[in-house]
């Protein structure tokens, strides 16, 4: 093979070598990731690389300039000048956009993505012991405002923490909601978050999104679903008529439902849903349907703000409105002859007081007697002008599903997908981390907390999580919760070591007489913990998240008076006498 001419040539294939060494690093297999879950719980360096992902992302504004400022030196630089070192750059760019147009087609990745959104599968799949009452332990993800065990979300969040870069770990979200997508273009529903349920409020933003799409896809096959009944019918209804004669209002022999007129006539119901009890039409006697109405429209926490600030800045109530406007017209149609007291009477009951004597004698239909011998509607109702009279007025018997949509599914799930894609690299990160995080202790809650040597420390670091989960700093406080999050890991599986440096500390606590406040035992633990951990690393093995310009885990704990405001230590390490002052004064305080 020919030597490129070129050193910088040689440079680059040199460069590709070393990058083709390394792939196999850069990209978890299933199998490595399956085999991950025999531990107890995911690992705390998968939870270690998320905030690292989560302080990357802060430095960016998009999806997009996150996964190119961290490719390499940024395109303004590179186009400075038409240096060697210039034209460099650009040939490892454009080496590095191939490797992004390259990846959605790796095989890993792709094997990644399959098992992730297999509706059949197991993937990912951790046991949770269940011998700790069950609503307590699955509370807390909802506490710290994460996903439920299992979902969708938490598995996605262990396999971004398994990729060694950030860049690799956009890249694969890119490809989650490229997958996304086409699961939605074919109505399939998404894996690990149920399929019809209203968006949990108490879950993360992320979770609430996956549970929208889900409920779309389920709108929408239900109204395919009841629009061909409702056209069967109708059919049923023509091949039928010429026998409509033998209808027995009380008891129907077809599923064709009828309801007779004054006049006689049969008229075809349409969109009935079942009978609405013993209650029956004013004017004709006939049973009351309750009609099958639109469901109202899909709201997560982002669209209830936006929704809420929309009303208050115009006033606007037209959600309100079209709602009634809709069942108004199901109604209609369900129910042939009916007017606006029968509509109130199903729709809103305290609107409506019967006469004693019309209630005594409800067995008896007399199409004679007056409407206000059976009844009448409140004041609010009889006022003029008022909202309810003029939409009846202005209605039409139309079934629920062949009226205009009340919450449009596609341009919703659309709008949702436009925004993963814009999504902020921070705001996604700290969701998958939280619910990661969540996972972890809903795991190792049952284990500790009947274990009488960790079950205090647990409860303790739990209490903590939620505390700062919950705080408006969380983004400041990911590297502490990693701490916590590292030593219920380490009572789980070195629980010999965890247990000695539990007793160290409430030993050297016992020397110095100090209080053992929950808060100043777990600072002491945590930096004991680290003392520990930096004399097994040597220099070259530190994580990037261990730089001296990040907060650790125990000066939280410096601030008594504000517990979840302490702000971040300036850069540099401190010196050993810094170090002493500083313990001194905490513990003198």
């Amino acid at each position: 093979m020919a030597v490129p001419f070129y050193d910088d040539n040689l440079y680059t294939l040199n460069v590709k070598n070393e990058q083709d060494a390394k792939a196999s690093e850069l990209f978890p297999s299933v199998e490595s990731l399956t085999a991950a879950t025999k531990d107890p719980l995911p690992p705390s360096s998968v939870l270690k690389q998320l905030a690292v992902a989560v302080e990357a992302g802060s430095k960016v504004k998009s999806m997009k300039e996150f996964i190119a400022s961290s490719g390499g030196s940024s395109p303004a630089k590179e186009r400075a000048g038409l240096s060697l070192s210039a034209v460099k750059a650009l040939v490892l760019r454009e080496k590095e956009d191939g490797q992004t147009s390259e990846f959605t087609s790796n095989e890993k990745v792709v094997q990644l993505i399959s098992s992730l959104f297999d509706p059949e599968g197991d993937f990912l799949t951790r046991k949770i012991d269940s011998n700790t009452e069950e609503t307590a332990m699955t509370s807390l993800p909802r506490d710290i405002h994460g996903a439920p065990p299992e979902s969708l979300v938490v598995k996605l969040a262990e396999i971004l923490g398994n990729y060694r870069t950030v860049r690799k770990m956009a890249l694969f979200w890119c490809c989650v909601v490229a997958e996304v997508r086409k699961l939605w273009s074919e109505e399939q529903h998404l894996p690990g978050v149920p399929k019809n349920e209203i968006p949990d409020l108490n879950s993360c933003l992320l979770y609430q999104h996956f549970q929208l799409i889900n409920c779309c896809i389920s709108r929408k096959r239900f109204r395919v679903v009841a629009t061909e009944s409702l056209d069967s019918m109708v059919m049923q209804a023509s091949s039928d008529a010429k026998e409509s004669s033998n209808y027995n209002a009380g008891a129907p022999a077809s599923p064709v439902l009828y309801a007779r007129l004054n006049s006689g006539e049969l008229v075809l119901r349409l969109g009935a849903n079942h009978p609405a009890g013993d209650m029956t039409l004013l004017e004709t006697g006939e049973p009351v349907y309750s009609p099958v109405t639109q469901d109202g429209p899909l709201l997560t926490e982002d669209l209830i703000r936006e929704t809420e600030e929309f009303v208050l800045r115009t006033g606007s109530v037209g959600a309100g409105c079209s709602q009634l406007l809709s069942d108004m017209q199901a109604f209609k149609a369900a129910n042939p002859g009916c007017i606006l007291e029968d509509f109130v009477r199903w729709h809103s009951p305290p609107d409506w007081t019967d006469n004693e004597a019309s209630v005594e004698d409800s067995d008896v239909f007399d199409s004679g007697e007056s409407l206000s011998a059976k009844g009448q509607l409140s004041r609010r109702m009889q006022k003029e002008g008022n909202l309810w009279r003029e939409l009846w007025e202005t209605s039409k018997p139309v079934p629920a599903v062949k009226q205009a949509p009340l919450f449009d599914e596609d341009l919703a799930v659309e709008g949702i997908l436009h925004a993963f894609e814009d999504i902020h690299p921070s705001d996604l990160f700290v969701q998958l981390f939280v619910s990661l995080l969540g996972l972890g202790f809903a795991i190792a809650e049952p284990m500790l907390s009947s274990n009488s040597d960790f079950s205090k420390l647990f409860y303790d670091c739990k209490e903590y999580i939620i505390a700062a989960c919950q705080s408006n700093k969380l983004h400041e406080k990911v590297d502490d919760l990693v701490q916590a999050y590292e030593t219920v890991e380490r009572m789980l599986l070195n629980p010999e070591e965890a247990l000695k440096m539990i007793k160290q500390t409430d030993e050297s606590t016992m020397v110095t007489d100090e209080p053992k406040s929950p808060l100043k035992r777990l600072r002491l633990i945590f930096a004991g913990k680290d003392k520990l951990l930096r004399k097994s690393l040597s220099k070259d093995q530190l994580n990037d998240d261990e730089k001296p310009g990040r907060q650790s885990f125990s000066s939280f704990f410096d601030s008594k008076s504000s517990l979840f405001s302490k702000k971040p230590p300036k850069s540099g390490s401190p010196s050993p006498a810094e170090k002493s002052s500083l313990d001194v004064s905490w513990t003198s305080a």
